[in-house]
Parts: C-alpha cells; sequence; structure tokens
C-alpha cells in the first residue's frame, strides 16, 4: 500500500548535483528534485516519509505521463538502483522545471 506522509517543512535546498539554489514550491507543496538538472535525493520509502538510509542521487531517466498527475519525471537511484517516479512541477511561478529537460529525457538515452 502506497501512502504519503509529510516530513519537516516546505523548505528550500541545495541540489547536490549541479549546485542551484532551489527555492520551496510557491503551492506549498514539497520539492523533491531540482528544477534546473531534474536530480533529487533517495531519502524516502514512501513519498514525503524520509526513512530511505540509502541517499543516493536519484538520476533523472525518463518522463512519463500521466492522465491524473500530468509529466512524471523517471528517477534510479544511482547507489542501490531503485526506480522512483515523481510529478514535475512546470507551473511552479518560482523555479518551474525545466521543460527542455523534460524534453530531452523525452527522447530517451542518446
Amino acid at each position: 500500500m502506497r501512502r504519503f506522509t509529510a516530513q519537516g517543512t516546505n523548505e528550500g535546498f541545495t541540489c547536490r548535483h549541479c549546485g542551484a539554489a532551489v527555492p520551496p514550491l510557491a503551492n506549498g507543496s514539497y520539492r523533491n528534485h531540482c528544477p534546473r538538472c531534474l536530480y533529487s535525493l533517495h531519502v524516502d520509502v514512501f513519498p514525503g516519509d524520509r526513512a530511505s538510509d540509502c541517499g543516493g542521487l536519484l538520476e533523472p531517466i525518463g518522463v512519463e505521463h500521466s492522465g491524473k498527475k500530468g509529466w512524471v519525471i523517471v528517477h534510479r537511484c544511482g547507489r542501490c538502483g531503485a526506480l522512483r517516479r515523481n510529478k514535475a512541477a512546470l507551473d511552479d511561478p518560482a523555479a518551474p522545471d525545466s521543460f527542455e529537460r523534460l524534453l530531452e529525457l523525452s527522447q530517451g538515452p542518446r
């Protein structure tokens, strides 16, 4: 069973992949990836629980479109190989996800 358990607060962070300063989402939701390079960290077992001990970088490897969630970024953990899916934040007024990077991912590996 999947569940969402919010932990902590909606705070900005520094991307561990590209070093970008990432502001929190303007809508109050929790941002879990960098809007510039789309990398994330493997910190959750279930979305928002911060219960994973892995801590590896989640590399964006693809993108999917869901009628319910819109664009979803597919990540693979560089440490343990786990696959994760995260909703893209294209409509955030402060720092929307890079649409160009999403397009690159939609074209598959080069």
